[in-house]
C-alpha cells in the first residue's frame, strides 16, 4: 500500500469539514486502498469542538485513517502536506458588504500561502472553499511564490453539479446521465452556468442536452438564474449554508484532480494564462477542464463561444477584476 496521503483541512470544526471528514476518511476521494493522515485545523476558540470531531473520528475506527491531528497551529497542520482543502474563512455576516468580507480574508488566506510556501509539499495540491473562494484562491496562490501556480485551485464544482441536477430533474433522468456542463468565471451570482457543450444520455448514445430540453428560454433565464442564486435558496430554506452538497462537491472535485477525469469535462477556479477564452491573465477564474495525469489539468481550449456566452463570461471575469483590485488594496495597505 502506498504511503500515506496528508490532507489538511480547515474550518475543521464546521458544519462544511463534519460531511467531508467523513468522505474523505472512508476512501471515498482518494480510493478505497489509499490511506490517509487527516490534519484538522481551526481557530484557538474551536478547539473543544474540534476535539469532539477528532473523537468521532476515532471512534468510527476508519481502516484507511492512519492518524489524525487536531491543531490550530497552521504550522503543525500544513508540515509535509500533499493535500489542502481551505474550508475556514470569515463567514459573511448580516450588514456586510462583500468588500468587507474580502478584507477580512484576504489577510487569512495570505497567512495560509506564505505557511504552504514554507512547510508544505511543492507538489501540494491546494483547492479554497471559504468565500470569496476565486479571490482567496487567487491571494493564497500568490503568497506562496515557490508552490506552481497550477496547484491551487477554487471549488466551483458544487455549481457544476447543482447545474447537473437542474437539468436532470427538468428531463426526468439520472443525474449521471448528465456530463460536460461549464461554470464559467467566480463562484457567485455572476457566475455563467453554461450547457453549450452538456450531453444527455439517451438510450446508449450521449446528445446535446439542448436538443432533448428544447426550450432556450429556459436554458437563458430559468436555468442559470436558479443555478446563481441556490446557495441563497438554500439558506432561506435551511437557515444555514449548504453543507452536505459543499462537502460533496469538494469530494469530487479532489477526487477528479487525484486520478483525472478521462473524457468527461469538469468546472475548476483555476489561475487564468491571459490566452484562453479571452480571459484576463491572473485570476482565478473558473474554466472547461480536463485531468488526464494525476494531478495536471489542461483547459479545454476551442469551444465555440456566441454573443450571448461572451457577454456573460465577461461580466464574472470584470467582478473578479474587481475583487482582485480590492483585495490587494487591503493587504497593500496593511
Amino acid at each position: 500500500m502506498a504511503d500515506p496521503v496528508i490532507v489538511v483541512i480547515t474550518g475543521a470544526a464546521g458544519q462544511i469539514a463534519y460531511s467531508l471528514l467523513y468522505n474523505v476518511a472512508k476512501g471515498d476521494v482518494f480510493g478505497k486502498n489509499q490511506k490517509v493522515v487527516l490534519r484538522l485545523l481551526d481557530i484557538g476558540p474551536m478547539m473543544g469542538v474540534l476535539k469532539g470531531v477528532e473523537m468521532e473520528i476515532n471512534d468510527c475506527a476508519f481502516p484507511l485513517v492512519s492518524d489524525v491531528v487536531a491543531t490550530d497551529d497552521p504550522g503543525t497542520a500544513f508540515s509535509g502536506a500533499d493535500v489542502a482543502m481551505l474550508v475556514g474563512a470569515m463567514p459573511r455576516r448580516e450588514g456586510m458588504e462583500r468588500k468587507d468580507l474580502l478584507k477580512a480574508n484576504a489577510k487569512i488566506f495570505k497567512s495560509q500561502g506564505e505557511c504552504i510556501d514554507k512547510v508544505a509539499k511543492k507538489s501540494i495540491k491546494v483547492v479554497v472553499v471559504g468565500n470569496p473562494a476565486n479571490t482567496n484562491a487567487l491571494i493564497c496562490a500568490q503568497s506562496a511564490p515557490s508552490i506552481p501556480r497550477e496547484n491551487f485551485s477554487a471549488l466551483t464544482r458544487l455549481d457544476q453539479n447543482r447545474a447537473q441536477a437542474q437539468v436532470a430533474a427538468k428531463l426526468g433522468i439520472a443525474c449521471d446521465a448528465v456530463k460536460d456542463i461549464v461554470i464559467w468565471g467566480n463562484h457567485s451570482s455572476t457566475q455563467f452556468p453554461d450547457l453549450s457543450y452538456a450531453k444527455v444520455l439517451d438510450g446508449e448514445d450521449w446528445v446535446e442536452a439542448s436538443s432533448k430540453i428544447q426550450d432556450d428560454d429556459w436554458i437563458h433565464n430559468e436555468f442559470v438564474k436558479t443555478v446563481q442564486t441556490r446557495g441563497a435558496a438554500v439558506i432561506a430554506a435551511r437557515k444555514l449554508s449548504s453543507a452536505m452538497s459543499a462537502a460533496k462537491a469538494i469530494g469530487d472535485h479532489v477526487k477528479d484532480w487525484w486520478n483525472g477525469t478521462g473524457p468527461r469535462i469538469v468546472s475548476m477556479g483555476v489561475m487564468s494564462d491571459g490566452k484562453s477564452y479571452g480571459i484576463e491573465e491572473g485570476l482565478m477564474y473558473s474554466f472547461p477542464v480536463k485531468i488526464e495525469g494525476k494531478g495536471v489539468y489542461k483547459i479545454v481550449e476551442g469551444l465555440n463561444i456566441n454573443d450571448w456566452q461572451r457577454k456573460m463570461m465577461d461580466v464574472t471575469a470584470e467582478e473578479l477584476s474587481n475583487e482582485k483590485k480590492d483585495a490587494f488594496q487591503f493587504l497593500l495597505s496593511e
